[in-house]
């Protein structure tokens, strides 16, 4: 069973909605870090996602860039991202999946990294850049040591990519509201529902809307008829203007449109 799943579910049966919270690992430092997901946890975030920094971060917009990059030059290394999910774990219970791209996780080991999330207390990992066809390895260790999937679909996804990255994904698939990298928008894109319509016509794995969320009103839209909404570019920009208490603050805000 996925816990990350039972969570979606039992906010969608209870009509409350749920808010999914980005964050990078060892931003702008580890404990800085650890303390901010905490902190993002105990003010209304269901769901956990840390980033992990990286050279090359195709789908990240300049304020996440900015952060990651910061990580780094402060020292952050691959294996502190065990450290901060264990500070993490030690405090909240809340669901934290693991947000990288494929080659840190390549460079660190598959299997090892697998078996770190779960001796850390990660609940599985999000991979923007890996497709089910060339998962093999991750898809088999996920089953063996029962930790979530979670793969993308985009607006430009066939209805055969739909229908696999759905069907293989565990915990929940990432609908992907707009094409581009993240950030904040005015407005969602209306192409949102009909990424989410795609995905729940053709499987039966719950969906989150990321990308370009950050008002309580988009929270509460992107809930109406997803499962939830994810954000990251709002948390970090919060935090990068007013510290820990911009971030308690955003995140309050933004768990308001939950209902």
């Amino acid at each position: 069973m996925s816990i990350t799943n039972d969570v979606l579910e039992r906010n969608k049966e209870s009509g409350r909605g749920t808010l999914i919270g980005y964050y990078p690992a060892g931003y702008p430092t580890k404990q800085d870090s650890i303390d901010s997901l905490v902190a993002m946890a105990e003010n209304g975030c269901d769901i956990l996602e840390i980033g992990v920094p990286y050279s090359d971060p195709a789908m990240d917009g300049l304020v996440i860039q900015h952060a990651t990059e910061e990580a780094i030059a402060n020292g952050f290394k691959l294996r502190d991202l065990f450290e901060i999910i264990k500070g993490v774990r030690e405090k909240v219970d809340t669901p934290l999946l693991v947000m990288s791209y494929w080659n840190p996780v390549l460079s660190y080991g598959v299997e090892k990294f697998s078996e770190d999330l779960v001796s850390s207390g990660a609940q599985g990992m999000i991979t923007p850049d890996l497709i089910p066809d060339e998962a093999s390895k991750w898809i088999s260790l996920s089953d063996q040591l029962n930790l979530d999937r979670v793969f993308l679909v985009a607006p430009s996804s066939s209805d055969a990519r739909v229908e696999n990255n759905s069907k293989s994904s565990k915990g929940f698939v990432y609908s992907v509201s707009t094409m581009g990298i993240t950030g904040e928008r005015t407005e969602l894109d209306r192409i949102a529902r009909s990424v989410v319509s795609r995905v729940k016509s053709l499987g039966d794995t719950p969906t989150c809307v990321g990308v370009g969320i950050s008002t309580a009103d988009q929270v509460r839209e992107v809930n109406s008829y997803a499962d939830g909404a994810i954000v990251g570019t709002a948390f970090v920009k919060a935090y990068q203007q007013g510290g820990l208490a911009g971030l308690v603050s955003k995140t309050k805000e933004l768990a308001g449109g939950l209902g």
